[in-house]
């Protein structure tokens, strides 16, 4: 199932899976569904920033 298709476009699908699943939790409810909101909101944020202080590193001087 690794196909060019999934390399390409598996990460933004997921990413956009996770911010859906987080924005709907955020409106359902209180509770749990805060928990659910901030774990989904907060992984494509990380990753993000992650990836960007990354590349600070990689670039040559």
């Amino acid at each position: 199932m690794n196909t060019p298709f999934m390399k390409l476009w598996g990460m933004p699908i997921l990413l956009g899976v996770l911010t859906t699943i987080g924005l709907i939790s955020a409106l359902l409810g209180d509770g749990i569904w805060d928990t659910v909101s901030a774990f989904a909101l907060g992984i494509p944020v990380a990753l993000g920033l992650w990836h960007s202080l990354r590349g600070w590193k990689l670039k040559p001087r």
